[in-house]
């Protein structure tokens, strides 16, 4: 089968992301379905809505096998089954009523309560003038949000003893999770979880063997209570043993059984899940909550549980939950490949190709375009895809080919002949001849080619920018507010092209001479601008106009003595006096000012689907917009946006189908157009 496997990424250990896949469970899960003979794509989700939608149209899969939690909200988890049901596609897990009543622990605590399953007492709170409805619960008490999962909100704190601790308690949880809170009595005892998998266990009907945990007795001394919170499941686990058997009686592991049965049945979760409980000291067997997304971490209980049920290895579990979706919607092989023929489209690969066999600062005239290599990547990666790709090299006879080639889309990486428009030229041409094409349009392209422009719309979208003027013949006076050091740069090149040792400027002197050399090689302006001491990083966002942005790529420069350090031409092509660092290390604040920064630099200039922004800190600790490539570089292995893209697992092939997705959603939706036109 095809497969779209969606899910979000986690790519820090903030607490937003704790119930997000990290790249090493996506890469596993992915690397198992394909073990299983099932072609499989990778979606990560947490970008805007309607770029899923695109890659799902683009890829039109068999099934989904869908993790993937949403962001935010009551019914974030709801969200994405719901649109897999809108778009008429066949998706693993419970459906999105399912999922929204499982996410809310109150209401699926009423539920199952009504099936005669023991849930220990609670209320549910908004505000704390509501507190008045605890007051027929016992000390202690555990408070925790009502709608989040992997421990989220608990900590040692979450159980009180007294009124004025469960006061202090729901008035910091209300602040951080204002969609309600659960206070319910705390059990004293431990912890338990049972997995699901419909297909497995069938004398148990789909319960597996419940797990308990154990934990180092490091990580838990001084606490007064036994419960498996935020710490010990996302920070600590390595202090954490899932112990399956977990060591029950009898009797407790054949109530345990009972009760999971009841809450599968009751709540309708479908192939797979995880129902939460508590083994008391008086031997009960309490109801918690159920989570019908459940972990599939290595490490994860449903694993070794799986395990003792015949399921050995993450392909035969995985086999299972994919068996009963396909069960359930009567997914026939037969049907899939006159379904995905329907899909294969032609598509133009629009290029320049690089001749120069070794680019130096004096041969650089070449070097934006692509080499041989990666064209062909591309070409292969698109046809991966099932399409066709014709090859088009964007000569002047383009304008003749492109009519021939009859494509129904174009993936464009063409830099253009010549000019500061030369990017917006085969944009331009293709939209002459209304071919639907990846990328931003002729407006974007040739306003991030020119940076002084780029640099005066970033900042009316107020984004700092280093203070700069134009010189057009390096006799021009200086603008106030420019101080020694200054970078010095062609105004309309990228690849570092006229970027060198001489680019930074210590002197008057020295910055006329350089500026008048750049101005006759290039035969154009050059900008200068104050020359920012800080951090450099890239960001790569991919969308079609709301982008996501992808972790920042720092720059660190590792040559001591350079006074100025600066990304020049033999950095960027010969990896000199620099490294990479992606992920880069930064603070929470700084990593908000960084995407606020690229993402408004990308909507402020019109890009669309995909893009770079180069950011670098000044004197006072501001980030600072330097440019934007609309047009970057897709070398794999060398590119920053394939540098980045690799470092969060999202591979080549996939980083391909994200920026040709929203230029098929394009192609159809033109299409369609067209048809209620006909029809009229």
């Amino acid at each position: 089968m095809r497969i779209a496997f969606t899910h979000n990424l986690q790519l820090s250990t903030a607490e937003e992301e704790a119930e997000f896949d990290t790249p090493e469970t996506v890469a596993g899960i992915s690397a198992a379905l394909r073990k299983l003979g099932h072609q499989v794509e990778p979606i990560e989700v947490s970008g805007p809505a309607s770029r899923v939608v695109a890659r799902l149209e683009a890829l039109a899969p068999d099934l989904v096998f869908n993790t993937a939690e949403g962001s935010h909200g009551r019914f974030r988890e709801a969200f994405y089954p719901a649109l897999f049901d809108r778009l008429s596609l066949p998706f693993t897990g419970s459906d999105a009523y399912v999922c929204a009543l499982t996410l809310d622990k109150r209401l699926s605590k009423m539920v199952v309560a009504s099936h005669n399953v023991t849930t220990p007492k609670f209320c549910y709170v908004e505000d704390v003038t509501q507190l008045t409805a605890a007051n027929h619960l016992r000390f202690p008490l555990i408070v925790k949000p009502n709608f989040e999962g992997s421990s989220v909100g608990i900590t040692v704190d979450s159980v009180v003893e007294t009124h004025e601790q469960l006061t202090a308690r729901v008035l910091d949880l209300i602040a951080r999770f204002p969609a309600g809170v659960l206070i319910e009595e705390f059990i004293v005892g431990r912890d338990l979880t049972v997995p699901f998998i419909e297909k497995a266990s069938p004398l148990t009907l789909g319960v597996l063997e419940p797990a308990g945990y154990e934990y180092d007795s490091a990580a838990v001394a001084g606490r007064r209570y036994q419960l498996y919170d935020f710490e010990l499941k996302n920070i600590g686990s390595q202090a954490v043993n899932v112990k399956v058997p977990a060591g029950l009686s009898t009797t407790q592991r054949a109530r345990c059984i009972e009760l999971t049965q009841k809450v599968i049945r009751a709540l309708g979760i479908r192939d797979m899940g995880r129902v939460d409980f508590r083994l008391g000291d008086d031997g009960e067997v309490y109801f918690l909550e159920v989570n019908a997304l459940p972990s599939l971490e290595k490490g994860a209980a449903i694993y070794a549980s799986s395990a003792l049920a015949g399921l050995p290895t993450q392909e035969a579990m995985l086999d299972a939950i994919l068996r009963s979706a396909s069960e359930r919607y009567g997914l026939s092989q037969s049907a899939m490949p006159a379904r995905r023929s329907a899909q294969r489209l032609r598509v133009g690969l629009t290029y320049n190709v690089r001749r120069t066999a070794e680019l130096t600062p004096d041969r650089d005239h070449d070097a934006e375009y692509d080499t041989p290599q990666t064209i062909s990547a591309i070409r292969e990666a698109v046809e991966s895809y099932g399409h066709t790709v014709v090859e088009l090299e964007a000569t002047p006879e383009l304008s003749t080919l492109l009519p021939a080639a009859a494509a129904d889309v174009v993936f464009n990486i063409a830099e253009g002949m010549g000019g500061r428009n030369r990017e917006a030229q085969v944009p331009a041409l293709l939209e002459l001849l209304g071919i639907p094409y990846t990328g931003s349009d002729p407006a974007a392209m040739s306003l991030a080619l020119d940076k002084s422009l780029a640099k005066q719309i970033v900042a009316q979208a107020e984004c700092p920018t280093p203070a700069s003027m134009v010189m057009r013949t390096g006799k021009e006076r200086l603008a106030k507010g420019l101080d020694f050091p200054l970078m010095v740069k062609p105004v309309a090149e990228g690849s570092s092209k006229g970027i060198v040792g001489r680019s930074v400027a210590e002197s008057e002197a020295e910055l006329r001479d350089f500026a008048r050399e750049l101005i006759q090689k290039y035969r154009q302006d050059v900008l200068v601008e104050t020359y920012l001491p800080g951090r450099e990083f890239t960001v790569a966002l991919i969308g079609e106009t709301k982008p996501k942005a992808l972790p920042p790529m720092e720059v660190i420069f590792t040559d001591p003595d350079r006074k100025h350090p600066i990304y020049d031409f033999e950095c960027k092509f010969r990896g000199r006096g620099i490294r990479y660092e992606v992920p880069a290390k930064v603070d929470d604040p700084l990593l908000r000012e960084i995407e606020r920064v690229a993402k408004r630099s990308f909507v402020a200039l019109g890009c669309r689907d995909y893009a770079r922004v180069d950011l670098r800190i000044d004197a006072q600790g501001r980030v600072n917009f330097i440019e934007c490539n609309p047009l970057p570089g897709l070398s794999p292995g060398f590119s920053d946006m394939c540098l980045i893209a690799d470092a969060v697992g999202i591979s080549y092939r996939t980083l391909i189908g994200e920026i040709m997705a929203p230029c098929i959603r394009r192609y159809r939706e033109k299409r369609r157009l067209r048809a209620i036109e006909g029809r009229l």
